[in-house]
C-alpha cells in the first residue's frame, strides 16, 4: 500500500500538471486512477500520472497519446511499461515536510507580471513555465530569486492544489538556499514535492523525508 504522504504529493503534481496543460489550452481528465491529457503535454511535463498504485498500464496508455515522445509519471514506481516501448527516464522520491519549524532564509520575490515570469522562465530553462497564464491560477505561486543586478539567480514554484501545498522547479546558483526560503514563507504548514536521489539532500537538510519512490517513462522519438 502506498504511503498516504506520497499519494497526496502524487495528487499535487498531477494538480500542478493540469495547470501548466491547461495555460497551454490542454484540458486533462481525472478518475481513481489517474490524471491525463488526451493530446502531448508541453515539454517536461507528463502526460499522466499516476494516482494509485493499481492503475492499469492498458488502460492507462488508451487515454494518452502513446505514440513517440509519450511521458507517464508512475507515481509509486508500480507499472511496467517496457513492453510498450516505454523506458524509465528518471528516477525520484516524493517528498514530505511536516508543519511548524519554520527556518530563517533569504527572502523570494513573488513573480506577478508577465516579463517578470518571461525572466524566470528564461534563468529556469523552462519554456512551458513562460505563459502567463500560470500567473492567474489562485493555486499558483512563483518565486524568484535576485541577484544585486536584479537578474533572476533562483527560484520555485509552489502549488496548492491536490490536498496540500507543493514545491516543484526548485533551481538556482544556491539551491539549498532557495528551499529554505520556500521553506520560509510556506514552512507553517505541510509541503510535499519530488526530487531525483542527488538532489535530495537540501530539502532533507530542510526537514523533508523521503516517502515512496516514483519513475518518468518516455517513449524514445526513435
Amino acid at each position: 500500500m502506498a504511503h498516504a504522504e506520497a499519494v497526496t504529493a502524487a495528487r499535487n503534481n498531477a494538480a500542478w500538471c493540469d495547470v501548466v496543460c491547461r495555460a497551454h489550452g490542454t484540458t486533462g481528465t481525472w478518475d481513481a486512477d489517474a490524471w491525463s491529457v488526451p493530446r502531448r503535454s508541453p515539454p517536461w511535463y507528463p502526460d499522466a500520472v499516476t494516482l494509485r498504485p493499481e492503475a492499469p498500464a492498458d488502460a492507462l496508455l488508451d487515454r494518452i497519446d502513446a505514440g513517440p515522445g509519450a511521458s507517464v509519471k508512475d507515481s509509486f514506481a508500480a507499472l511496467d511499461l517496457a513492453p510498450y516501448g516505454f523506458r524509465v527516464l528518471v528516477e525520484g522520491q516524493w517528498i514530505h515536510r511536516p508543519a511548524g519549524g519554520v527556518p530563517d532564509g533569504p527572502p523570494l520575490t513573488p513573480v506577478t507580471t508577465a516579463p517578470a515570469l518571461a525572466a524566470w522562465a528564461e534563468a529556469h530553462g523552462g519554456t512551458a513555465l513562460r505563459h502567463p497564464a500560470l500567473l492567474a491560477d489562485p493555486a499558483v505561486t512563483v518565486l524568484a530569486a535576485y541577484g544585486p543586478a536584479g537578474t533572476v539567480t533562483g527560484g520555485a514554484v509552489v502549488s496548492t492544489g491536490g490536498g496540500a501545498p507543493g514545491v516543484s522547479n526548485v533551481f538556482g546558483t544556491d539551491p539549498a538556499a532557495v528551499w529554505r526560503g520556500v521553506c520560509a514563507r510556506f514552512g507553517a504548514g505541510p509541503l510535499v514535492g519530488w526530487e531525483t536521489d542527488g538532489d535530495l539532500p537540501p530539502a532533507v537538510a530542510l526537514g523533508f523525508r523521503p516517502v515512496g519512490p516514483l519513475r518518468v517513462w518516455l517513449r524514445p522519438q526513435t
